[in-house]
């Protein structure tokens, strides 16, 4: 048996940092500054039970699979970006705009652009739109199925990179994930769906890091660290204007001082989150 035998395997990830301009500043939409989604996870939940994340999710095997209209960088630029081959770039650009809408009920899709026309703003809130929503959840219907059938193109121009996190070896369970920014589509909203999370709530991200160090919100490591990167951008266009490199971060997990501490690359300390996390 090597060293390896009993290192879990991680589970491909993305997972989408929806942003939007602070209410009552959508005139100055790219200057004005930002709130990003996090949503509670329920404390049944085997992973980071209680802690606040972004939406998204592990990858699906349909993900990589199919047809799906699309437009904006294609998966090869993608897998040059996102530093995988072809395959795996499609399926993370599909998970992360399906796992955002199964989540959320916000989907960064909408019709082929025509010249001369505006593009009509989705209602996803619709009975309907709730049947298909429902149907990725359980997998009796495939993304592709979906944005094919209502005559949609899944928009990857609205997504960007913005890195790469490894849980730590010897953590039981383990996903790759990657992250990326969003800006909320016009006239769409984030609803409460409930499933894998009990409140979801925009949040200033210059506020994570004190909210979280008070203990008010408890969240994995990462999490807190693009909140801080948004914060250092300080307007969506700040964000988008943002070069980023995507490498994969993995921390590790050692005993400090008596206390479990998750160790970053530069060194950043973070307490490990327990089952017992849910505020």
């Amino acid at each position: 048996m090597t060293e390896n035998d009993d290192v879990a395997r991680p589970r491909p990830a993305a997972t989408v940092m929806l942003l939007r301009p602070v209410p009552g500043a959508e005139g100055a939409r790219a200057e004005c500054a930002m709130e990003v989604l996090l949503m509670r996870r329920v404390a049944s939940m085997g992973f980071a039970p209680g802690a606040y994340v972004f939406p998204g999710g592990g990858v699906d095997r349909r993900d990589a699979a199919g047809d799906l209209p699309w437009t904006g960088p294609g998966p090869r630029e993608w897998a040059a970006i996102l530093g995988t081959d072809v395959p795996m770039a499609r399926a993370l650009v599909c998970a992360a705009v399906r796992e955002t809408f199964e989540e959320t009920g916000v989907l960064l899709a909408s019709e082929p652009e025509r010249a001369g026309e505006e593009a009509i703003t989705l209602d996803t809130a619709t009975d309907d739109w709730e049947r298909d929503r429902l149907g990725l959840i359980d997998r009796s219907r495939s993304f592709t199925e979906v944005l094919s059938r209502r005559g949609l193109v899944l928009r990857s121009e609205w997504l960007r990179a913005w890195s790469r996190w490894i849980t730590p070896r010897n953590q039981p369970r383990r996903f790759d994930t990657w992250f990326f920014t969003a800006e909320l589509p016009p006239g769409q909203r984030a609803r409460d769906v409930g499933g894998e999370s009990d409140h979801t709530r925009w949040t200033d991200p210059s506020v994570v890091a004190s909210e979280w160090e008070a203990g008010r919100m408890p969240m994995l490591p990462p999490t807190v660290i693009a909140c801080a990167e948004l914060a250092d951008r300080r307007t969506l266009a700040g964000v988008r204007e943002a070069r980023r490199d995507i490498v994969p971060i993995e921390p590790d997990v050692r005993e400090i001082d008596g206390q479990i501490r998750v160790v970053a690359p530069d060194g950043g300390e973070f307490p490990l989150p327990g089952p017992d996390s849910a505020p």
